[in-house]
């Protein structure tokens, strides 16, 4: 039987080496009938180089690219050459299959030691089918990886697309009011729902299996301990922490700001654990993929801002506990505005948790629009309902008889700024601006995160530096028996920590603003660029472009501000709190306001890009003009630098220069403002106090001397008008008994003695008071005493009958 057998298959053998067509005779008809109907065969050869060149080239242009219309037409192409692989590896298959076939007929090659001897040209022609079939597979395998590389690129370049919407600001994706928008929702986006649904089936697994038999008990188990903490442990963290500010504080201002952070501390961290908890309960099988541990992530990365979003709005409206809420904020409106942190939270978390569902299941960028534009919508709503809702309350008081909360102008900008951002949240998605719609609403939340922590924080350090130093705690008065300091000495420490807290707090916030939102950039990232700042990066290049003048200009109102914000807190503060005199710190503050406003300047320059050495030629150019144009005001500013450090004179000393005698009221930039007797003021350059001769009449505490010049007859008695003069001086409270008073013999004359007498007064400004006071004295008792004056005795010559009068002072 075998030996039949080996001979047939030799037979067979031979009629296909030597006519290999009669294997395919039956189907000779209907092969014949499909070469005459299909097109000529593709060659895969010369395709797949050509689909490799394009897969490369799309690659390399989607790798520098951010245009969402080119980014669009490459996915296209991409699509377009997935669908060209797919359409060759069906081209090509079916030679594959007819190679195979001839392969399955000629069968294996014998082994040796079967005894069988194939002929030359069987062996050769399996080889040749072989070597054909390899070169087909390795096309097919090539066409298949070009075709899964396409649509891998294609789902990158929507994943690009989808992120490059958060900043593709002008972008116009259509209005909320037209067809374009809702498209994804009625025009039936089959592939979107496919992903979605797988996606979904991938989550509803992941349920399955924390549900299974020995996974039950653990899933339930974390299920109800995250329940308990979002509740019960939330609530009862937060009395604890309650009964700690009441009990353990120090009363003061410390226990609300406590209480406030406690109650944004408890809120967050409750939400937090509970999402880790629930995670844990639904991800912590082996089998779960990582699509879904990686959107389980993000989830619970995502209940960070939503419990601060819950926490911050529960700490600032406190409606549990009025008395200890932190602004000033009347109980009727915090009542009124209770639903929306929560509201808000969910809104974010909702509509964010959808945005990573989009990112994880792959769906179309119009379907991300659609998302994106319906967050834009609930939250833009609900910042308007927010201004609106506080206003009607507000109105309702005042028609009830009840006065309302007063506003600071602060509050009013921050209401202002909700309205005006909520109204351009809602114009933006009427004419079409999605993305800048869906920007402004993360960054009114993102401002309200940073806003609310920094005032929560800022409350917390002042208040916590002011208590640990003050002597009525025992913090305090332990520090000061430890040191052995006096208490003024305390609270300038106090006072410093808690600007240096607030300082760090308003640097933190900068940078979050600056920053983006949603933690756009990690604490490092801020230090290194605070670094690469102060190493000079700004100023390496002349590059002005709008986004960088808008950062300057931000920069340079927040400067501004933060630069007033500390004179205010030196002026009224911290520098009181010292032994300074007014003069010294006037012109401290001066001298920081000077600094400060230059540097600031400087700042805002290199944020917008500016490069000092691609100034040099204009410096140049107007070297001679600023040499001679602005000299007098480099003069000036010099001059009133050197005043304010060298100090000769200060605010609030008496000068006299160029017969101008008043009090030196503020040492500015380029003049001095002296103030006179008559309160006008005079401006004085300030490089005349360094040139010129001037008199500072109360520098060194100088005192004021009152001397008086009179002149009496001949006739009187010297001793008796010397002690009358020197009694008045003595009985007068102006005059000082260190040193004493003084009468001295001026001059003998024809008119009379000349006596003056002299005594010192505590200041310069009280020789003129003091002066006059004595003077009413003096007379009152002279004309007392009998004892006159001497008269001027003026002689006059009168012509009279052609002859010269003399006559004397009184006669006719």
């Amino acid at each position: 039987m075998s030996t039949f057998i080996t001979f047939f298959r030799a037979c067979l053998f031979a009629l296909i080496a030597f006519s290999p067509a009669l294997v395919y005779a039956a189907d000779d008809d209907s092969a014949s009938q499909q070469t005459a109907e299909a097109p000529a065969k593709v060659n895969a050869a010369i395709e797949l180089p050509k689909m490799q060149k394009v897969l490369d080239k799309i690659k390399q242009q989607v790798s520098g690219e951010t245009n969402d219309g080119k980014l669009s037409a490459l996915n296209d192409m991409a699509l377009e050459l997935s669908s060209d692989a797919d359409t060759l590896v069906q081209a090509i298959t079916p030679q594959r299959t007819q190679l195979q076939a001839q392969l399955d007929v000629l069968g294996p090659a014998p082994k040796p030691e079967s005894g069988v001897k194939e002929t030359a040209e069987v062996t050769s022609k399996r080889k040749n089918l072989q070597s054909q079939k390899g070169k087909i597979d390795d096309q097919i395998s090539q066409a298949e990886a070009i075709k899964s590389g396409a649509t891998n690129l294609s789902a990158q370049i929507v994943n690009l697309r989808r992120d490059a919407l958060k900043t593709q600001l002008a972008l116009n994706a259509g209005s909320i009011f037209g067809p374009r928008f809702w498209s994804p929702l009625f025009n039936g986006q089959s592939d979107d729902n496919n992903k979605v649904r797988a996606f979904l089936d991938e989550l509803a697994d992941t349920a399955v299996l924390a549900w299974q038999p020995g996974w039950r008990v653990g899933t339930v188990f974390w299920i109800v301990l995250a329940g308990l903490v979002a509740t019960l442990g939330r609530r009862y963290m937060e009395e604890f922490l309650a009964w700690i500010g009441i009990h353990r504080l120090p009363e003061g201002r410390l226990r609300r700001s406590f209480l406030a952070a406690a109650i944004a501390l408890t809120t967050l961290a409750s939400v937090v654990l509970a999402f880790n908890f629930l995670n844990q309960a639904f991800t912590r099988h082996p089998d779960v993929t990582d699509d879904v541990r990686e959107f389980a992530d993000k989830l619970v990365g995502l209940s960070i801002f939503c419990g601060l979003i819950a926490g911050l709005g529960r700490a600032f409206l406190s409606t549990r506990r009025p008395s200890w809420r932190l602004p000033t904020i009347s109980n009727e409106v915090a009542l009124a505005l209770k639903p929306f942190p929560p509201l808000m939270a969910g809104l974010v978390f909702v509509f964010q948790a959808l945005e990573n569902l989009n990112s994880s299941a792959n769906t179309s960028v119009a379907t991300t629009v659609l998302a994106n534009g319906i967050t834009a919508l609930l939250i833009g709503a609900a910042a308007l309902s927010i201004s609106f809702r506080t206003n009607r309350v507000r109105r309702r008081l005042v028609l009830e008889g009840a006065q309302p909360e007063a506003k600071s102008t602060l509050v009013g900008l921050i209401q202002m700024a909700i309205t005006l951002t909520g109204v351009a949240i809602m114009a933006t998605l009427i004419i079409g601006y999605v993305t800048l719609a869906r920007f402004l609403s993360y960054e009114l939340i993102w401002a309200g995160i940073v806003f609310g922590s920094f005032y929560i924080l800022s409350h917390l350090v002042a208040d916590a530096c002011e208590s640990l130093f003050s002597t009525s705690n025992a913090t305090g008065k332990g520090i000061q028996r430890s040191l052995n300091i006096d208490e003024r000495h305390l609270s300038q420490v106090a006072a410093l920590l808690g600007a240096l807290g607030k300082t760090v707090l308003v640097l933190i916030a900068a940078m979050a603003l600056l920053n983006g939102t949603f933690s756009s950039a990690t604490p490092i990232e801020l230090v290194q660029k605070a670094i690469e700042f102060w190493g000079g990066k700004g100023l390496e290049s002349l590059n002005i472009v709008p986004a960088h003048v808008l950062n300057a200009l931000l920069c340079l109102v927040v400067g501004i501000y933060v630069l007033r914000s500390v004179k205010r807190w030196l002026d009224q503060d911290f520098l009181p709190k010292t032994t300074m005199d007014t003069g010294m710190r006037v012109s401290l503050i001066t001298l920081f306001s000077n600094v400060g406003y230059v540097l600031v300047i400087l700042l805002a320059l290199s944020v917008m890009g500016l490069q000092w050495n691609k100034l040099a030629w204009i410096v140049s150019a107007l070297s001679v003009g600023i040499g001679f144009g602005l000299q007098e005001i480099v003069k000036n500013f010099i001059s009133g630098l050197i005043l304010l450090t060298e100090r000769p004179v200060k605010v609030g000393d008496l000068v006299s220069i160029s017969g101008i005698e008043g009090d030196i009221r503020r040492i500015n930039v380029r003049a001095t403002e002296i103030q006179l007797g008559d309160k006008s003021t005079v401006i004085v350059p300030n490089s005349q106090f360094i040139s010129q001769n001037v008199r500072n009449a109360t520098m060194g505490n100088a005192q004021g001397v009152a001397t008086i010049t009179l002149t009496f007859p001949l006739d009187i008695d010297p001793v008796k008008v010397r002690q009358l003069l020197l009694d008045v001086y003595i009985e007068n409270e102006r005059i000082l008994e260190t040193p004493e008073p003084s009468v001295a013999f001026k001059d003998l004359t024809p008119a009379g003695i000349v006596l003056a007498v002299t005594g010192n007064v505590a200041s310069p400004r009280q020789v003129s008071g003091a002066k006059s006071d004595l003077l009413f004295d003096i007379l009152t008792r002279l004309r007392k005493e009998g004892i006159v004056l001497s008269t001027p005795q003026t002689m006059i010559v009168e012509q009279r009958n052609g002859q010269k009068v003399v006559v004397q002072d009184g006669e006719a």
